[in-house]
């Protein structure tokens, strides 16, 4: 967080109201250049047209391992997820790229190449694997290379195997630029930011081949086996400070999630669009200051003057709306009457909103390496914590102007009125201020089975990972007037 304009830590800045945009308050927001979809187009029953499934996601069971030559392997578990996700993404791009580039034809890479970053070190693509905990494309030999050692078996333990999938299909995204050529925007000036929003958004073009049922090796659900995708681009997102132009920038997690969703949702023709001037308007992986990248620690949400600065925040941010604004008290986030949410609640017979500060201080605390956010005990960071709070206010807000805040729809709209506070904190001058990685926080919280930034007063929330992120984003993009259009 930055308080008095000093940067001293990692967390959110609150500005002053400068209008009430329709009925709910003075959240403006950025008005972000993108494509987020209308707020009235968001589905909760479908993902990209197909209807939300909660059946099996991994490895097909019964099905022979694909017979793909490959470097250095040991004949392990690791090796065989590779393999076979190698030839089901082969064989979507076998279909596509002649479908969709003018006939051009699918030729596989000239190597694959396995290796243990903790064991016998071999060089590829001109670089030593000894504590190479990666999984990359080369362009020089044409290869794409994994870690089964270390990498495969760490995304394996924290999202499921149809993470390793993904950090594939991302990379064989990068083979496929590099066969397009200009036909995917692609030269040898073009920022890394590009690339790899393009090799994600070509990794969403293969899942959504899987979620069809049309992969031989794996298949995918389209309720918690998405979202544990979805969570992966949060694992495997930039640090929080580094540039968009720095060589080798990858995107942060909200704007890798995009990326993918748009493959998801579109052809690969969308994917080979993206180009620079589209991705610099949208892309929240800005050039930072030195004192933004020199941040340090998240501030302590137990400390009352950091407190106090929030709902200060809050009040202001809302206030055109003649809401009476809500109590915010730490009682054990119980309401007297109704049913209550943890670790913050919204009662509305008190116009009150509760909260547990020793539960919503772990959520505050950031995932130690290689921990899963939220999971098992492990925090997210700051802003989660402080978006918990205000979205169980943003419903005190619903209440005030008539608006139901109970069901999917009210679920949606706290998300995207979040997602609009957010917008409208991210704007000096303030008290404290929004700070890069902080977005990601939001987007680890919002892809938990519990979050509660996307849940109504009840707790009850959709099961579309997809369409909680989206209604963020459309608030934090637009501003909280399309949030009027949720329902």
């Amino acid at each position: 967080m930055a308080r008095g304009g000093r940067t001293v830590g990692v967390a959110l800045a609150l500005v002053a109201a400068v209008g009430m945009v329709a009925q709910l308050g003075g959240c403006a927001g950025k008005q972000i250049a993108g494509t987020a979809r209308a707020a009235g187009q968001i589905d909760t029953k479908n993902v990209g047209g197909k209807p939300v499934t909660n059946g099996p996601s991994g490895p097909r069971d019964g099905v022979a391992d694909a017979n793909l030559q490959f470097e250095n392997g040991d004949g392990g578990e690791m090796d065989k997820l590779a393999v076979n996700a190698l030839a089901d993404v082969y064989d979507y791009w076998g279909e596509q790229l002649p479908a969709n580039f003018d006939g051009q034809n699918f030729e596989p890479l000239k190597r694959l190449v396995s290796y243990d970053s903790d064991g016998s070190a071999i060089k590829v693509c001109g670089t030593s694997t000894a504590g190479l905990v990666n999984a990359f494309y080369c362009g020089q030999d044409d290869s794409i290379s994994w870690d089964r050692g270390v990498l495969l078996p760490l995304l394996d333990k924290q999202f499921g195997k149809m993470s390793v999938v993904t950090v594939l299909a991302h990379e064989m995204g990068h083979a496929i630029q590099f066969r397009l050529g200009a036909k995917s925007n692609m030269s040898q000036a073009t920022p890394t930011i590009v690339k790899e929003q393009q090799a994600d958004c070509y990794a969403g073009n293969f899942f959504r081949y899987v979620a069809d049922g049309k992969a031989k090796h794996f298949t995918l659900n389209t309720g918690e086996g998405l979202n544990k995708i979805l969570a992966t681009m949060f694992f495997i997102r930039d640090p929080a400070g580094l540039s968009a132009n720095t060589r080798g920038a990858h995107g942060l997690a909200f704007d890798r999630v995009y990326a993918f969703q748009e493959g998801y949702t579109k052809d690969p023709k969308r994917c080979a669009a993206m180009n620079p001037d589209e991705i610099d308007k949208r892309i929240t992986e800005k050039k930072r200051t030195v004192a933004d990248e020199n941040v340090q620690g998240q501030e302590d949400i137990t400390k009352k003057n950091i407190f106090d600065a929030f709902k200060e925040g809050l009040e202001q941010a809302f206030k055109d709306n003649g809401a009476n604004p809500p109590q915010i008290k730490d009682n054990g986030a119980k309401c007297a009457k109704g049913k209550a949410t943890s670790p913050a609640a919204y009662c509305p017979d008190e116009n009150l909103v509760a909260i547990d500060l020793a539960k919503l201080k772990v959520i505050a605390t950031p995932p130690k390496r290689n921990e899963t956010p939220g999971a098992d005990g492990a925090g997210i960071g700051d802003f989660a914590a402080f978006a918990e709070i205000a979205s169980r206010y943003t419903l005190a807000i619903q209440k005030s102007i008539g608006a139901s805040i109970e069901g999917e729809d009210a679920g949606l709209r706290t998300a995207c009125l979040t997602g609009a506070w957010t917008g409208y904190v991210d704007k000096p001058p303030a008290r404290l201020r929004l700070a890069v990685g902080d977005l990601d926080e939001a987007v680890a919280e919002l892809l938990l089975d519990n979050s509660l930034i996307a849940a109504d007063v009840n707790g009850t929330k959709t099961e579309v990972g997809f369409a909680r992120v989206e209604a963020f984003r459309i608030g934090y993009m637009e501003g909280s007037g399309k949030c009027t259009e949720l329902g």
